[in-house]
């Protein structure tokens, strides 16, 4: 099912955890909206994701009256920890488990610390969207599966962030969306957009309207469309012409499915520098949206490297 965990870039077919991946999909969920409860509003959504840390996925600090407070999924030490800067902190094992027993016992870490979470008790982008308190459907959790969607992760995060240090115009971080369950960054030219149809199961249409009211390319890497998950790369609004501009590298293609395009991320695994693969890949979709949408790429764009110097010479 898996490779050893020491690989850089982990093989975890899609087919081999989705129990554990539902499950986990629902506790992001979770923990996600308790962050979206207490942080205030920014463009697109942005105060509500996750993000990649060196033992799993965290919220980063969360105003909480006067303080601040953290909930982090460490899927090494196989727990979710709640650190707050007044009440010290609160430890969950992770273990199979409804997700029913999961919201219960976070909230009652949540109650102890002084922490409120008054939170829409419900999935989002999910058809059913059982209610947190009422799902005992949900309840696998394999360790290994975890660990290793999060050293894919870890890889993704690396070289999308690397990608992003060559725009200079508005972008997002590289954070994690627990709605769709993506890791994504997201850059934009400047422009407004057209108002988003909506149309996403159990998410208002108001959400997406928020989320895409500036013209974009977006990219990014979620466990679906390919066998051991996919990085995808999009546009919006689409520009004429992106779908049947060449990309590489050799094994990507435009999904009429999902449309957008995909590097299936066994395809990247396999190549012999994956690096290099996924930042091809991302390099170019990204030029397929901006040229055919007659971005202002020379005001968007600049070499990371410009502030580099050579080291002075030692006598």
């Amino acid at each position: 099912m898996t490779s050893p965990p020491t690989t850089s870039w982990p093989s975890l077919r899609v087919s081999d955890w989705t129990p554990t991946r539902e499950t986990l999909h629902m506790w992001t969920q979770i923990v996600g909206k308790i962050r979206m409860a207490h942080a205030p509003l920014v463009n697109h959504w942005w105060q509500v994701t996750l993000y990649v840390s060196p033992r799993g996925l965290t919220t980063s600090a969360i105003p909480h009256r006067a303080g601040a407070f953290e909930i982090e999924f460490d899927f090494l030490g196989h727990q979710l920890e709640i650190r707050d800067s007044d009440s010290g902190t609160r430890s969950l094992p992770l273990r199979p488990m409804p997700v029913a027993e999961f919201y219960a016992r976070v909230l009652d870490m949540l109650d102890r610390l002084g922490i409120e979470a008054p939170i829409r008790p419900h999935p989002n982008e999910v058809e059913p969207a059982i209610p947190f308190a009422e799902d005992h459907e949900h309840t696998a959790y394999d360790g290994e599966a975890a660990a290793l969607f999060w050293r894919q992760l870890l890889q993704a995060n690396r070289v999308i962030g690397e990608f992003r240090s060559h725009f200079v115009g508005k972008a997002s971080p590289v954070h994690f969306f627990w709605g769709a369950m993506d890791l994504a960054c997201t850059r934009f030219s400047g422009r407004p957009a057209p108002p988003h149809p909506g149309g996403v199961p159990n998410c208002g249409d108001w959400v997406m309207v928020e989320g895409y009211s500036r013209e974009l390319s977006s990219c990014g890497f979620w466990p679906g469309g390919g066998d051991e998950g996919a990085f995808y790369s999009y546009a919006y609004p689409e520009p004429d012409g992106f779908a049947d501009q060449p990309i590489g590298p050799e094994g990507a293609y435009f999904s009429t499915e999902f449309q957008q395009f995909l590097l299936p991320y066994e395809v990247a695994r396999a190549a012999p520098d994956p690096d290099r693969a996924v930042a091809e890949f991302l390099h170019t979709t990204y030029e397929a949206a901006a040229n055919r949408g007659r971005w202002d790429r020379s005001a968007l764009e600049d070499d990371p490297f410009r502030w580099r110097r050579p080291e002075p010479a030692i006598d």
